[in-house]
């Protein structure tokens, strides 16, 4: 029996399927969906229950045997730097030091002279077998005429001499408060920019083409689209490259939903803070957008996997990757009372805050910082204030987080590809209760899904895997903290809507709902069991009723 009535009208989109999963507790499997414009029209239990919708013009898509469920937000990750990485030197599919430099090599005698080069950022150091960053010495030896970077993740750069010399970097520069550069046992620079002293190297970057950079997201937000994606919350976006966000969603190639943060890296007082909120004036039209919004602003209150802020010392620091005894405990980015300040500014010009939390130190003293927040602010909407992982967060944050209200994004993914480095800094026992899933929601935490891309993969399947699993590249750390499949899907639908304050529209799948859905070809609920890390694509991914990709 259809759950709604609507024969009078004609379906733009007929699928009929084995399973179609509502994601509503309530509403049995179903087995036609009707789509018309953006939104679901009808669904059905009957296989040819809709057919009374179908016209000349109805597309049909009749897989017997396939699966549908909402499309996947990742609620934490980087589109922009998987833009930019579709022109990026490909290094991450390097297996060793001297691959990743041979590519660097033949990417410099293509290059005119005095022309950046710049490579993708989604791979490990310490998963090479040298485990080690290149140096700026053996990137002086491919090149003295291109400035070079090859950067890792969000948080590191290893940069030539002639990329140093442009950025003004010299070994008695001081790096800015949060910021490392790396020098070698002689007190030379060895390249390593690290934290906010790569503002530094892109702030004297010359800008990619618009055309490039419309073709870059139009290739990667298709990419996203076909592991399952349907919406990502970028959680790193300069200000100067929304009116690009906004520009390919104008061509039509922007295939999925974005949630822009813009990026507060480079700023250090209240000043500037307000100079960057007047600059996103602009867009407060955006806010609420269905396609392309902006959600607010992303700070970062310590460092990523070399330098988050942790209660107890690290077992080794640097990356030579050799534990030696160390005080060392991550980097704070801020003071808390001037962090306070400056996310107030923030709190009266309305919008929300999202604020990247990795080491269990960074979490309390972020918790600090809300605390103060919500009394200056008692009438906050929900999910205004968020926390951006959480790893090391402690069952007294855990309680403090959901007591406050206080929204957390998680990402296992990124776990995956991580640990190993991870371990040398941190042990194998702080790396094994990171991301502690099963004890934040029997807890009742708010928390959602991502993938951290670049740092971990991203993908719908993946992300199930990783969190039913707990699989890393060093092997399982921390099973006990396993999720079941279908609490992972609600990390990734439900949760996430929710966290976006968009649970009337997204989601589930029923007639009014906008149509974001997956067609798979296996059921995602019964779990990955082949080699490998899971590079499942879908059959279909509708977005806003449009297919953004087709298997075939």
């Amino acid at each position: 029996m259809a759950t709604s009535a609507a024969s009078e009208l004609v379906a733009d989109i007929l699928i009929r399927a084995k399973k179609i999963y509502t994601n509503q507790q309530s509403v049995p499997i179903q087995r036609a969906l009707a789509i018309r414009g953006h939104l679901i029209l009808e669904v059905s239990s009957d296989s040819n229950g809709l057919d009374k919708l179908i016209g000349p013009n109805t597309k049909i898509i009749d897989e017997s045997e396939g699966i549908v469920l909402p499309t996947f937000d990742d609620t934490h990750t980087h589109l922009i730097f998987a833009g930019l990485g579709q022109f990026d030197v490909p290094v991450h599919t390097a297996t060793n030091l001297a691959q990743l430099l041979a590519l660097i090599r033949e990417k410099a005698l293509k290059t005119e002279p005095g022309k950046w080069i710049s490579t993708t950022t989604n791979w490990q150091e310490f998963n090479l077998p040298e485990k080690r960053f290149p140096t700026a010495q053996e990137l002086d030896e491919i090149s003295t005429e291109h400035p070079i970077i090859v950067k890792r993740g969000g948080h590191n750069i290893v940069a030539n001499s002639y990329a140093l010399r442009l950025a003004g970097i010299t070994a008695t520069t001081e790096p800015p408060p949060g910021g490392r550069l790396g020098k070698n046992n002689r007190g030379e620079l060895n390249g390593l920019v690290q934290d906010s002293a790569t503002t530094l190297i892109y702030r004297v970057q010359p800008p990619v083409s618009l055309e490039e950079r419309i073709a870059g997201l139009d290739s990667a937000t298709a990419s996203y689209a076909a592991t399952g994606i349907g919406c990502v919350r970028d959680c790193f976006v300069p200000i100067g490259d929304v009116p690009i966000l906004k520009a390919t969603h104008d061509a039509g190639k922007l295939h999925i939903r974005v949630r822009a943060l813009v990026s507060a890296l480079a700023v250090g007082s209240v000043s500037d803070m307000e100079t960057l909120l007047d600059e996103m004036e602009q867009w407060r039209y955006l806010q609420n957008d269905p396609w392309l919004a902006v959600w607010g602003v992303k700070f970062m209150i310590d460092g990523g996997i070399e330098a988050g802020a942790t209660e107890e010392p690290y077992l080794s620091e640097g990356c030579g990757c050799v534990p030696h005894a160390t005080e060392f405990r991550g980097r704070l980015l801020w003071q808390p009372e001037k962090l306070v300040e400056v996310m107030d500014a923030v709190l009266r010009r309305g919008w929300k805050i999202g604020t990247h939390a990795y080491g269990d130190r960074a979490s309390r003293v972020l918790l600090d910082v809300y605390e103060q927040l919500l009394k200056r602010h008692p009438n906050l909407p929900k999910g205004t204030l968020v926390m951006e992982h959480g790893a090391l967060a402690t069952a007294e944050q855990r309680k403090r987080a959901i007591t406050l209200g206080i929204p957390v994004t998680v990402q296992l993914p990124f776990l995956h590809d991580i640990a190993g480095i991870q371990e040398v800094y941190w042990g194998q026992e702080r790396v094994s209760r990171s991301f502690p899933l099963r004890q934040w929601i029997d807890a009742g935490g708010h928390i959602s899904a991502g993938s951290d891309f670049p740092v971990g993969p991203y993908g719908a399947i993946v992300s199930l895997w990783s969190m039913a699993t707990r699989e890393t590249v060093v092997g399982i750390r921390g099973p006990e903290h396993v999720i079941s499949i279908p609490e992972g899907i609600a990390l990734h639908t439900t949760a996430a809507t929710e966290l976006l304050g968009e649970s009337e529209s997204r989601g589930i799948l029923g007639p009014g709902r906008f149509a974001d859905m997956n067609i798979w070809k296996m059921d995602p609920h019964e779990g990955y069991n082949g080699p490998g890390v899971p590079q499942d694509k879908t059959l279909y991914s509708i977005v806003g009723g449009q297919i953004k990709h087709a298997a075939n």
